[in-house]
């Protein structure tokens, strides 16, 4: 298959997977989705929507955020990974949206990269999901699978959503970003697939016979 061939089938099997993929981390706002997906770094889904619950029922905007303070702030958090420095990162966030945009998110990828603790991953996430915006966030899970697929050659991550940026309409990409990382955590992940094992791999490669050494994110 070809590089295009090959993008047609994994979006086609991703999407009789995953359908309808529905964002994991819960929110209700995108101050809350921003916070979410902060705290979701170095740590999993699942333990972020526990922190999360309690915290976001005192503090689902900045201003809330900012009088809980950052020692309590961390005492929510402290379960998650780098939780210091997040819960520093989260009180100065809520400080910026509330001086510079009245309490509002900002919708554009700059200011958003802009904001302390908030990446390029972490906006392009809350651009696509929130605003509905063409945005690819590359975690992980995409930048090892994507090489694995043939879709990039994985030399960094910026490459990484360049190629699957050009590979894919942009009209789709929010629904990949989840498709790929769902696929990833359950049949592709790093020590259960080497290129040679999972169903997407084998289809894309079915004569591979050595194991793929991809570079990490």
């Amino acid at each position: 298959m070809k590089k295009k061939e090959r993008a047609l089938f994994v979006e086609k099997k991703l999407n009789e997977l995953y359908p309808n993929p529905k964002a994991p981390l819960e929110h209700s706002n995108a101050f809350t989705l921003l916070i979410a997906v902060l705290l979701s770094a170095q740590t999993t889904d699942k333990r972020v929507n526990i922190v999360t619950k309690e915290l976001f029922k005192l503090a689902s905007n900045p201003e809330k955020m900012l009088k809980l303070g950052e020692k309590k702030v961390y005492e929510h958090i402290k379960t998650c990974g780098l939780a210091p420095k997040k819960a520093k990162a989260i009180i100065e966030t809520s400080k910026i949206l509330l001086k510079k945009y009245n309490g509002k998110v900002p919708k554009k990828l700059a200011l958003l990269e802009d904001l302390p603790g908030v990446g390029h991953k972490t906006a392009s996430v809350v651009v696509s999901e929130y605003f509905n915006l063409p945005a690819f966030a590359v975690d992980t899970h995409i930048h090892r699978l994507a090489q694995r697929w043939g879709l990039s050659n994985g030399k960094s991550v910026k490459q990484t959503e360049k190629d699957l940026k050009e590979l894919f309409d942009e009209t789709n990409w929010r629904n990949l970003h989840l498709q790929i990382i769902f696929y990833g955590r359950a049949f592709c992940t790093a020590r259960g697939c080497d290129g040679t094992v999972c169903f997407m791999c084998k289809s894309l490669y079915p004569n591979r016979k050595n194991k793929i050494k991809t570079f990490k994110a």
